[in-house]
């Protein structure tokens, strides 16, 4: 029996669930988290897809101040040896008129959670000197976007972190990678199937099965940091660092975005 395992946060849907797709493809047994009982229907059709691979699922409430150290407490009879810190939320909404309820989950989803869940994993990884962590960041993780202002900042926080503690763990056997997507098909942007499909046309928006597989992919060649899709991304971040704040206050004062 396989001994080592993927653990997948946020896998009931969408990237979540290709990545966890994808780990199992890789002969990995898997531990898929969500705060849903949809987890155990996506559990049964991953068993199905490959009966060779054990799937554990979990439900767990991941905006919660403790919910790393009740995850990782849940998981202390399986070993470890890849984290997808994947689970998030996404809310188009200025940040003084977004519920306190809100406010808290988002800062305890993006911050709290995958950090402290790095600090429990990565040092059992550390100790077995092998194991590897991937956390979703965004683009937006270097713009200052009006209406995503915990969004983007949460995201920032990631890829700085991450950046940080794969300098550190590198040398002790353990990679930590950084992934920030643009845009992926999963209906979570509520863009219309035109502007859908012509992204998928020209590359700037990609299918969730395409990111994971990029993903893990640099995860495992030891990657600090990958850009999805990488053209886009980078020519939007380049014409963004172009605007200078006067701008962004104009274009919010006509309605433009």
């Amino acid at each position: 029996m396989k001994q080592h395992f993927a653990l997948i946060t946020g896998a009931s849907s969408g990237i979540g669930f290709q990545y966890a797709r994808e780990m199992a493809r890789r002969n990995y047994n898997l531990i898929v988290v969500s705060n849903v009982d949809e987890i155990y229907v996506k559990a049964e059709a991953l068993c199905a897809e490959f009966p060779s691979v054990e799937v554990v699922p979990m439900v767990c409430d991941l905006g919660t101040s403790d919910a790393a150290r009740i995850l990782y407490d849940s998981c202390s009879e399986y070993e470890v040896e890849v984290l997808i810190n994947n689970a998030g939320v996404y809310h188009d909404c200025d940040f003084i008129d977004d519920s306190e309820a809100f406010n808290k989950l988002i800062l305890n989803l993006h911050i709290n959670t995958p950090a402290m869940l790095v600090y429990y994993f990565a040092k059992d990884m550390a100790d077995r000197g092998k194991g590897y962590i991937l956390n979703m960041s965004s683009i937006t993780n270097r713009i200052a976007v009006q209406r995503l202002s915990t969004y983007a900042s949460t995201k920032a926080f990631l890829s700085s972190f991450t950046r940080s503690v794969h300098v550190e763990l590198r040398y002790k056997g353990v990679s930590v990678t950084c992934v920030r997507p643009g845009a992926v098909d999963t209906g979570l942007f509520n863009i219309s199937p035109f502007a859908t499909k012509m992204g998928l046309l020209l590359g700037y928006i990609v299918k969730p099965e395409y990111l994971a597989h990029r993903a893990v992919k640099a995860m495992f060649r030891g990657c600090a940091d990958v850009t999805i899709p990488w053209f886009w991304n980078k020519l939007l971040m380049f014409l963004v660092a172009l605007l200078p704040t006067c701008m962004l206050r104009l274009i919010r004062r006509w309605g433009i975005f």
